[in-house]
């Protein structure tokens, strides 16, 4: 091997040791600092705040301290804050309607740091702070308001949450986000079975009346549907006759005869769907004589059964015979 490779091998090796533990050495002596997103670092020596960094990257605080940040790691302290959105959701905040109704509240809200400064030095629980002042906040907002306003105005008490919250948690060092009534609940099980109970009662009453009325609207309209059926029946019924007529008038115009003989047909077989007697009498013979003769030629005949007489009676009649 070449004294070139021996060197470049050893170049290698002592590079691989020897930087680590330079950057190591170089951080631990606050020379340079590496600020990572939705990060803070407060620098503070002998019990003073000497600034904060903020914006993520490599950093080197005496560019932005000056040589007091070279004491930090011995006669002061770095803190790292994180300045992330966090979320938090307090369960069951008992409150009391307008009725006297006990009621627990769910209350949802983010909070983020502003101020890492006042975050860490005005207020040793910031957090818990935080909830106590949502938590209190929520109670005093939401009590003793009526029972159907705490259910549907969610949205107008969630903020009057967030702006009473809101002035205190920017004096010390964090941002109040969103904040959201996400549940209402009722504590006393035999409120909610009879709450239950009204709302199956309110539901069946709406349901027969739906019913009744949709049973309304079908009545409705099968009675129109019969109207119209039996006026269109009627007009239906009423124009038979006049075409009828019409063609009588037209054959009464054309052949007087045939309209004699059309008429006396259907005559005859309306009277014979009757099913009347008649009395055939001949023209030569007083119609006394011919109704006290009993059963002879002047015999009443049933409609529909003259066919049944002999040929002989019948020849008697003269012209009545057809």
């Amino acid at each position: 091997m070449s004294t070139d490779s021996i060197a470049f091998l050893i170049a290698f090796v002592m590079g691989l040791v020897f930087i680590p533990l330079l950057l190591s050495v170089t951080g631990g002596l606050g020379l340079y600092t590496i600020v990572r997103e939705r990060e803070a670092q407060v620098y503070t020596l002998f019990g003073r705040v000497l600034g904060v960094l903020d914006e993520a990257g490599l950093r080197f605080p005496i560019l932005h301290f000056g040589l007091p940040a070279l004491l930090v790691p011995f006669f002061g302290k770095r803190y790292l804050v994180d300045t992330a959105l966090r979320q938090y959701y307090l369960r069951d905040q008992m409150v009391n309607s307008e009725e006297g109704t006990p009621m627990g509240v769910g209350i949802w809200y983010e909070m983020q740091v502003s101020d890492p400064e006042a975050y860490l030095f005005r207020n040793a629980n910031p957090e818990g702070s935080l909830q106590a002042n949502v938590a209190s906040s929520t109670i005093s907002t939401l009590s003793n308001l009526e029972m159907d306003k705490m259910l549907e105005d969610r949205h107008q008490l969630s903020r009057q949450v967030r702006a009473t919250v809101s002035p205190l948690s920017e004096k010390w060092g964090y941002q109040l986000g969103s904040v959201y009534i996400r549940k209402v609940a009722f504590t006393d099980r035999q409120m909610v079975d009879n709450i239950t109970e009204k709302v199956v009662k309110r539901l069946v009453q709406v349901t027969s009346a739906m019913k009744q009325d949709g049973e309304n609207r079908v009545g409705l309209i099968r009675s129109q549907t019969a109207f119209k059926v039996s006026q269109k029946m009627a007009e239906a019924g009423a124009t038979r006759p006049a075409v009828v007529g019409d063609a009588l008038n037209a054959i009464a115009r054309q052949d007087p005869e045939v309209l004699n003989a059309v008429l006396a047909v259907l005559e005859n077989e309306q009277l014979i769907a009757s099913g009347a007697e008649v009395d055939v009498l001949p023209h030569d013979v007083p119609v006394l004589l011919q109704l006290g003769g009993g059963h002879g030629a002047g015999a009443p005949v049933r409609a529909g059964q003259a066919a049944e007489r002999p040929a002989a009676d019948l020849s008697r009649l003269g012209p009545f015979a057809g």
